[in-house]
């Protein structure tokens, strides 16, 4: 069933009154040593309550308040009563080296962090390196120790304490909430900082251009805004049950568990569905069988007939048998896969975001799925192509009310990309006939050549990626002894290690024939490992 959702002007104002509408409803749903928590909204609310009335307690009502965790149900009551603080919430990502957190603690004026026992050993080898850091609180603990605090103690206070300084916290609303960092492809990770308004605009006006549904599994890392913000903040004002997958091994496992009509993924995850299912088809020797099915569902459905949740029920009940709707993001879906999921009934729809928009620029609706493109902006938003060439690509500009206040201390990149007004996004792309926004690819990835061609690599390791066997692969430049690009090599990561490499060349310039010969490929590298990747998996380039 499709949420409509109901305008509020602060976040504190959209929980209570999503709380007061409907105390009973599930919220939350975890596992905690293989049995099933349910948490209603009521029992949430109360947390934060509890949670928000310590921290005022102990003098953090206006901190920087950071989380340092792996996805848990804890992470979230911390993240939801940071942001009705008069403070600054501060997600900092598990994955980087102890080295990088204590730089984003310092860099953040972090004053308390909030996180699990894995995580506490690294904050107490670094101590002397954290001089702001006034205390630790450990959801693992069971007693303090120094600085060093009980989660479940630190809660318990709260519940006997007085609510109403914490619930009259105000802050302005066009002032910095939420500080996220980047972890780029490239460079040195940006504090991004993101307003109270950037967060309901994101949360409402994303709301008026896609939909979720009744249950969803949460999946992505929570300090990533996409995760935190388009399916945490939006499920909770949605009415959703969110239930929390409590390993990436075991995804498929809690979606047959927990059976959602949703979920958010990144394409990675996509992908490898894609071709896990494909693979067991062909184990059974029923691949034309199934392009058959295919065929003869899509031609009863012009004329009105929609049979995939029977044809196809025993793939669909790999995802639990209700799942409706996968929500792509990070990168482009690729269109094959998006037709596929459509195919056997489940809509896969794609858009544009980037944690500089709160994360959300433009989105696919399900009644209106195009994927080839990245969907209609949101409401609130303007946007443009600067200085588009003769095909209409240029770099993609933004305005609008989810656009960021600029990189935390840094004035001098601030002003590289928000020119009056105008936030200049780094992706390059087009906008269609339609008014969808088509992305071509990052503006620091084109490969200019001697001839002045454009190359966007990301068109050309589409093509090469829908190569059944090809796992990853990067395309870049080669140059002259004058340092100018003449020609393309791709670099392909080969998994299998049974694949029959013997045509790779022959299938790269299959999946490239129809480009103009100034985008074909003459050099292939082969490599054994797989390529470096970034928290959110993507590629790092060199």
């Amino acid at each position: 069933m499709r949420k409509t959702p109901k305008f509020f002007s602060s976040l504190r104002e959209m929980v209570t009154m999503n709380v007061n509408a409907d105390p009973g409803h599930i919220a939350y749903m975890y596992k905690v040593n293989g049995e099933v928590v349910s948490v209603t909204n009521q029992q949430f609310y109360d947390c934060v309550e509890n949670l928000g009335a310590a921290l005022v307690e102990a003098g953090f009502g206006r901190s920087h308040i950071a989380c340092l965790s792996e996805n848990r149900y804890n992470w979230i009551e911390v993240y939801f009563t940071s942001l009705l603080t008069a403070g600054v919430f501060v997600p900092i990502d598990k994955e980087l080296p102890a080295d990088n957190v204590v730089y984003l603690l310092n860099d953040s004026a972090s004053e308390i962090i909030f996180c699990s026992e894995k995580y506490e050993a690294l904050l107490r080898a670094h101590e002397s390196e954290l001089p702001g850091l006034k205390y630790v609180i450990c959801f693992d603990r069971d007693e303090d120790d120094g600085k060093y605090l009980s989660y479940k103690k630190f809660m318990a206070s709260g519940e006997k304490l007085d609510k109403i300084e914490y619930d009259s916290l105000k802050s302005d609303d066009n002032e910095l909430k939420y500080l996220v960092y980047t972890s780029g492809t490239t460079g040195v990770a940006k504090g991004v900082m993101l307003t109270e308004h950037n967060i309901c605009c994101g949360i409402y006006y994303g709301m008026r251009v896609s939909s979720v549904f009744d249950k969803g599994l949460s999946v992505l890392p929570y300090n990533h805004t996409y995760e935190a913000v388009c399916e945490i903040l939006v499920a909770f004002h949605s009415h959703t049950t969110l239930c929390i997958n409590d390993s990436l091994r075991k995804v498929q496992e809690n979606m047959k568990f927990y059976q959602p009509d949703y979920i958010f993924l990144v394409p990675a995850f996509s992908d490898h569905f894609y071709a896990a299912i494909w693979k067991g088809i062909e184990k059974k020797g029923m691949t034309k069988t199934f392009k058959r099915m295919i065929k003869l569902s899509n031609g009863m459905r012009k004329i009105g007939i929609d049979l995939r949740r029977k044809l196809f029920k025993s793939v669909l009940e790999q995802f639990g048998g209700k799942l409706e709707k996968i929500v792509c993001g990070g990168a482009p879906i690729r269109p094959e896969v998006g037709k596929f999921f459509d195919d056997i009934g489940i809509s896969m729809t794609g858009g544009y975001g980037i944690t500089e928009c709160s994360p959300l620029v433009s989105v696919n609706d399900e009644s209106d799925n195009n994927f080839n493109s990245a969907g209609h902006k949101l409401e609130c938003l303007e946007w443009r192509i600067d200085e588009p060439d003769s095909d209409g690509i240029g770099e993609i500009c933004v305005k609008g009310d989810v656009v960021m206040l600029g990189y935390y201390k840094r004035p001098d990149l601030t002003a590289e990309v928000l020119k009056d007004g105008w936030f200049y996004t780094g992706d390059y792309g087009y906008i269609n006939e339609k008014d969808e926004i088509v992305i071509t690819g990052r503006k620091k990835n084109i490969i200019i050549m001697s001839n002045g061609k454009n190359i966007y690599p990301e068109e050309l390791e589409a093509r090469i990626a829908n190569i059944p066997y090809v796992t990853e692969v990067v395309v870049s430049g080669i140059t002259n002894e004058h340092g100018q690009d003449v020609s393309l090599q791709a670099e392909i990561y080969i998994e299998d290690e049974n694949a029959d490499r013997s045509n790779l060349s022959a299938d790269v310039k299959k999946a490239c024939a129809e480009l103009p010969p100034y985008k074909h490929i003459t050099k292939i590298i082969t490599r054994d490992e797989p390529f470096a990747k970034t928290t959110t998996n993507k590629i790092k380039r060199g």
